[in-house]
C-alpha cells in the first residue's frame, strides 16, 4: 500500500447537497443497517454480492463521497467489528485515495480464509493488487492456490512476491529449481543467484553453501559473481566460513588447469588466513604448473622461500612473482630511462633495451627493485612500439578498446583524471579529448564490460564477466559517500532507466539506505526531511515498496529546529520544490518561512504561492526591502529585476528605473572588486555575469537612453563610465546612441579615466613623436582658430541665444582637456628604443608566436605599449588583460589564464623583437 503518500483520517460525515450524493449516503445507511439485522451469513456471500459493491463505490467516487462514507463505516466498525459491507468500502475506498491502512481488508480477508472461501479470498486478493503490489494479499493468494491444487496460478504469484518481498528466499530457490526442470538454465542462474544473496542477508549457511554448490555445477566460471558473494559471506558471517566455499570452487580450476583463476583463488584464501598450510602448498604447485615452461622457476621458487612456512606467505608470493615475470622477450619500465624489453636473461644477469638506454646490463637483484614489469598491452608499451598516428587513430575509433588498454594498465582500476593523463597530449590534443572523453563516459556508464569499484567514487574495472545494469547501479551507490548524488542514484535507477525495475535486491539495497534515516533519527535535518520525500515520491509510483510505517512530513517539519537552514542544505532542486509545497500544506507560520528562504533561493514559485493566497502587503514589503538593501540581498536583488519586475511593479512600488540601473552598476562593482579580492568568486562571477547581460546583452541600458532624460542619462552614464567591470568596448557604444540622440552632450570626467597607467608607460620612438606633433598641431592650429571663432560669435550679441557662440565654447572645452591630457600622457611616456628589447621573455616591443592548446592552432601577437595598440591588426598592449597574462612568459613556458570567464591556454613556441 503507499503508505508514505497520506495518513489514513476519515472525514467526519457532512451531509452532502445534492440528491444523488442524500441518496447515496442514505443506501449506504441502509445497507449497513440490513446487514446488522438479517445477519447474513458468511457462506451467503458470493463474487456477485463484491462485484455490486465494487459498481456502488464507483458512484461514491464520482460525488466525492469517500470521506464521509468512510467515516460511516467506521463508526458502524466500532460496534459490527466484522461487519463484510463496512469492512469492504472502507478498504477498498482507502486503497482509491492511496490511504496507508489497508487493516480493514486484512480482516476481511482473514474471516473468508478461516472459513475456507476461497474463491472469494482470490478476488479480495486480486482486488487489493489492482492498487499495487501487496505482500499480504501475495502471500494469501498462494494459500489459495496451494489449497486449490493450481501450480501454474502459484508459480505466478512467486515470481510477484519475490520482487516485492526482498527477505524470501525459499520461494526464490523453487523458482531456481523449476526453470532448472523446465531447462531454461538462464533464469534458473538468475534465481540461484538472488536465492544466495538472500540467504546470505538471513545469515542461514547450510542454505547457502547448498545453492553454492548448485551454482558450482552450473556456471562454475563467473569468478567474480562467486567473490562477490564470498566477500559478502565474510562480512555477514565470518571469514571461516567463506573460506569454506572458497574451498569448494577451487576443484573446478584445478582440474581445469586455470592457473590463474586457482592461484587468484587461493589468495584471496591466504588474505582471510595466511598460515593456512594447505592453500599455501596448493599455490606453489599451482606456480610451478603455470610456469613449468620458465627455466628460473624452481630458483625463483627458493630466493623468494615461498615454501618456507617460516617467511610471511604475501611477501614470498610478490617476491616469487617479480622475479618469474622477468623473462626474454618481456617489457619492463625504468623511472628515468622509460620502457624497455628484456634481451635475454643469463644466470644472474638481464641484458634489457631501453628506449634511452640501449643494451643495458644489471643484475636481477637490482632489476626486481628498480624495475616495473609491463604487459605487452600495457599502454606505455603501446606508445613505445606502435607508431603514433596508428596509435592515435585506434584509439580515437574504439573507443572501449582504449579504455581496456588504460584501465588494466592502471591495475584495473582507474578515473577520467588518470585516463586523461595517459592520453593527453601525448596521444590526444587537449581538444580532441573533450570530445573523447564526453563518448568515453557514457561507455564506461552503460556498457557491461565496465563497472564501477564500490570502494572508490568515480572509479572504473574492466570486468572479467559482463556486470549487469543492476550491479553497476549498485556499485556506484556504494562507490559515493555524498548523500545527496547517492539520491540523484536512486532517482535515475527508478525514474529513468526503463531497463531495469526497482523490485531487485539492488534496488531494495539503495532504498534501505534512505529509510534507515526515518526509522530512527534524533533531529530532523536535511537528511531526514529529503529522505521522507524521496521514498513519497517512489512509494507513489511502486507502492510495493511501502517501508510498512507513515511517513508524516508535517510531524517530521513541527519537529524541525530551522526550517530554513534544512532547506538551504539541500542542493537537489526537485526535492527543494517539493518542501516549499509540504511546507504550506503544514506550516501555519508558511508566509514567513518563504521569506525567509527568498533571499537565498529565489524562484517564482514562492512569489506565486504568497500572492495567490493574498499575501500582497507582506509582499509588497519585502520587495521594498530588496530594493532598500540590495548589497546584502545581492541574488534576490538581481533576480527580481531580470525575471520578475514589470513596469507596474515599479510603479506600485514607487521606485523608478534610474534607481534600479544604478543600484545594479553599483552592485556589479562591488562584485568585481570581491572577484578581485577572491571573496566568494564564484558566486559573485555569476551574479555579475548576470547583471552585465541584463544590462547591456538585453539592451534595458540603451533602451532607457532613447527615451530618458538628459540628467538622469548623465547620473547613470557617469557611474557606468567609472566602472572597472564594464568593458570599454561598451561605454564606446553607449556614448554613441547618447551623441545621436543629444549631440551636445557632456561627457565630464572622462578625460581623467583615458589615463593608461598611474606610474608611466612605454611606447616606440615613432607613437611618441606623432603625439608631440598633434600636441603642437593643437597649441599652433586648432586653439587659435577656436579662439578666434569664439571672438567671432561674441561679437554677434546676446550670448544665451548664440549658438554658434555655445558650439565654439564647447569645442574649446574638448581641447583644452585634450591638451591637458596629452601633456600628462607625454610626461609619463618612457621611449622604448629597439636595442633596449629583451626578448628572453614576452615583452614590450616583441612579437611572440603562440600554440594554442584548445584549438591545435598558431596564433602571433605584436606587445607594444597603448598609444600603438589595434587588436584587429593582431597589435595588443601589454597593459591589455591578455596583455599582462602573457607578458614575463618565455620561450617553451605553458601559459593558463582566465580573461571574462574565457579560458586560455598557449604554448610559447617563439619570441622575436618587433622592428620599428
Amino acid at each position: 500500500m503507499n503508505e508514505a503518500v497520506k495518513t489514513n483520517e476519515p472525514t467526519k460525515t457532512v451531509e452532502p447537497a445534492s440528491p444523488r450524493a442524500q441518496e447515496i449516503i442514505r443506501r449506504v445507511r441502509e445497507m449497513l443497517n440490513e446487514e446488522k439485522w438479517t445477519r447474513a451469513t458468511l457462506n451467503s456471500y458470493t463474487i456477485k454480492n463484491f462485484e455490486d459493491l465494487d459498481a456502488f463505490i464507483k458512484d461514491i467516487l464520482q460525488e466525492n463521497l469517500a470521506g464521509e462514507v468512510q467515516a460511516i463505516c467506521d463508526e458502524h466498525l466500532h460496534h459490527t467489528k466484522n461487519s463484510i459491507i463496512a469492512l469492504y468500502l472502507y478498504g477498498i475506498l482507502a486503497l482509491s485515495q492511496q490511504f496507508v491502512d489497508d487493516s480493514r481488508l486484512v480482516t476481511l480477508t482473514t474471516i473468508f480464509v478461516d472459513n475456507h472461501k476461497w474463491n472469494i479470498v482470490e478476488y479480495l486478493c486480486n482486488k487489493i493488487l489492482e492498487y499495487g503490489e501487496n505482500k499480504f494479499a501475495l502471500r494469501t493468494l498462494l494459500d489459495c492456490y496451494n489449497n486449490e491444487n493450481m501450480p501454474e496460478k502459484l508459480h505466478a504469484v512467486w515470481e510477484r512476491l519475490i520482487r516485492v518481498d526482498f527477505e524470501e528466499a525459499d520461494i526464490v530457490k523453487s523458482l531456481a529449481e523449476l526453470r532448472e526442470k523446465e531447462g531454461n538454465l538462464e533464469e534458473a542462474i538468475d534465481y540461484y543467484k538472488k536465492a544466495l544473496h538472500r540467504y546470505i542477508n538471513k545469515k542461514l549457511f547450510n542454505n547457502i553453501r547448498e545453492v553454492w554448490q548448485k551454482l558450482i555445477s552450473l556456471c562454475p566460471e563467473e569468478s567474480e559473481f562467486f567473490y562477490h558473494a564470498e566477500k559478502k559471506v565474510a562480512k555477514t558471517l565470518s571469514e571461516e566460513r567463506a573460506i569454506q566455499l572458497l574451498e569448494d570452487l577451487y576443484p573446478y580450476y584445478k582440474k581445469k588447469k586455470d592457473w590463474d583463476k586457482a592461484i587468484e583463488l587461493l589468495k584471496r584464501i591466504l588474505t582471510y588466513d595466511s598460515k593456512n598450510s594447505w592453500a599455501r602448498k596448493e599455490i606453489v604447485e599451482c606456480y610451478r604448473q603455470k610456469y613449468s615452461y620458465h627455466s628460473q622457476l624452481e630458483e625463483y621458487i627458493r630466493i623468494s622461500n615461498l615454501t618456507q612456512s617460516w617467511r610471511n606467505v604475501h611477501d614470498a608470493i610478490s617476491d616469487f612473482e617479480k622475479h618469474i615475470s622477468f623473462d626474454a622477450g618481456n617489457f619492463v619500465y625504468h623511472r628515468e630511462w622509460g620502457v624497455g624489453q628484456i634481451k635475454s636473461i643469463k644466470d644472474d644477469t638481464i641484458e634489457i633495451d631501453f628506449v634511452k638506454k640501449r643494451n643495458h646490463k644489471m643484475s636481477l637483484k637490482m632489476a626486481v627493485n628498480a624495475l616495473q614489469t609491463l604487459s605487452k598491452q600495457h599502454i606505455w608499451v603501446l606508445k613505445t612500439a606502435m607508431p603514433k598516428e596508428k596509435l592515435r587513430k585506434k584509439i580515437k575509433e574504439d573507443i572501449p578498446w582504449a579504455l581496456k588498454v588504460v584501465i588494466r594498465s592502471l591495475d584495473n582500476a582507474a578515473d577520467m583524471k588518470r585516463i586523461k593523463a595517459e592520453l593527453v597530449p601525448s596521444i590526444l590534443s587537449p581538444a580532441e579529448w573533450n570530445q573523447w572523453s564526453a563518448e568515453a563516459r557514457r561507455i564506461l556508464k552503460e556498457d557491461n564490460n565496465f563497472g564501477s569499484l564500490p570502494d572508490k567514487v568515480d572509479f572504473y574495472e574492466v570486468r572479467e564477466y559482463p556486470v549487469s545494469l543492476e550491479e553497476k547501479m549498485l556499485n556506484r551507490f556504494k562507490s559515493e559517500k555524498d548523500f545527496f548524488k547517492r539520491l540523484e542514484i536512486i532517482e535515475e535507477y527508478a525514474f529513468e532507466l526503463k531497463s531495469v525495475e526497482p523490485g531487485t535486491d539492488a534496488f531494495a539495497e539503495m532504498f534501505e539506505y534512505f529509510v534507515s534515516f526515518l526509522r530512527s533519527y534524533s533531529t530532523v535535518n536535511e537528511y531526514v526531511i529529503s529522505s521522507a520525500i524521496l521514498i513519497r515520491k517512489i512509494v507513489a509510483k511502486y507502492p510495493f515498496l511501502n517501508p510498512g510505517f507513515p511517513i508524516d512530513l508535517k510531524t517530521l517539519l513541527t519537529e524541525t529546529a530551522n526550517v530554513v537552514d534544512v532547506f538551504l542544505k539541500i542542493p537537489h532542486a526537485d526535492i527543494k520544490k517539493e518542501l516549499l509545497v509540504q511546507i504550506k500544506k503544514s506550516l501555519k507560520e508558511w508566509p514567513e518561512i518563504y521569506l525567509s528562504i527568498f533571499p537565498h533561493y529565489p524562484t517564482r514559485l514562492i512569489l506565486d504561492e504568497l500572492q495567490e493566497s493574498h499575501y500582497e502587503e507582506q509582499v509588497k514589503s519585502f520587495f521594498l526591502q530588496v530594493l532598500g538593501d540590495y548589497k546584502e540581498n545581492r541574488e534576490a536583488f538581481v533576480w527580481l529585476v531580470r525575471n520578475y519586475f514589470t513596469p507596474a511593479w515599479y510603479e506600485t512600488l514607487k521606485v523608478s528605473f534610474e534607481k534600479i540601473l544604478i543600484s545594479l552598476i553599483h552592485l556589479a562593482e562591488i562584485c568585481y572588486r570581491d572577484i578581485e579580492n577572491k571573496k566568494d568568486s564564484g558566486t559573485n562571477r555569476k551574479l555579475l555575469k548576470q547583471i552585465l547581460s541584463y544590462l547591456f546583452d538585453e539592451k534595458h541600458v540603451e533602451q532607457y537612453f532613447l527615451q530618458a532624460e538628459e540628467e538622469s542619462i548623465h547620473r547613470v552614464y557617469t557611474l557606468i563610465w567609472d566602472s572597472h567591470s564594464i568593458e570599454d568596448g561598451i561605454k564606446v557604444d553607449l556614448r554613441t546612441v547618447i551623441q545621436k540622440r543629444f549631440p551636445g552632450f557632456k561627457f565630464f570626467g572622462e578625460g581623467e579615466k583615458e589615463v593608461v597607467a598611474s606610474r608611466g608607460f612605454f611606447t616606440t620612438p615613432s607613437s611618441y613623436e606623432a603625439k608631440q606633433q598633434y600636441l603642437k598641431y593643437l597649441l599652433d592650429v586648432e586653439i587659435p582658430n577656436n579662439s578666434k571663432e569664439i571672438a567671432e560669435a561674441r561679437a554677434l550679441g546676446d550670448l544665451r541665444e548664440n549658438a554658434e557662440y555655445k558650439a565654439a565654447k564647447e569645442k574649446q572645452e574638448l581641447l583644452n582637456s585634450t591638451v591637458g591630457k596629452l601633456k600628462e600622457e607625454l610626461e609619463r611616456a618612457q621611449v622604448i628604443y629597439p636595442k633596449d628589447i629583451d626578448t628572453s621573455r614576452i615583452g614590450f616591443g616583441t612579437r611572440v608566436i603562440l600554440k594554442n592548446l584548445l584549438t591545435n592552432m598558431r596564433e602571433e601577437y605584436t606587445i607594444l605599449g597603448p598609444w600603438e595598440s589595434d587588436p584587429s591588426k593582431q597589435i595588443i598592449s601589454y597593459l591589455s588583460p591578455l596583455g599582462n597574462e602573457l607578458s614575463k612568459g618565455k620561450k617553451g613556458d605553458l601559459l593558463s589564464f582566465t580573461i571574462n570567464e574565457r579560458k586560455y591556454q598557449y604554448q610559447v613556441e617563439d619570441i622575436l623583437p618587433v622592428e620599428y
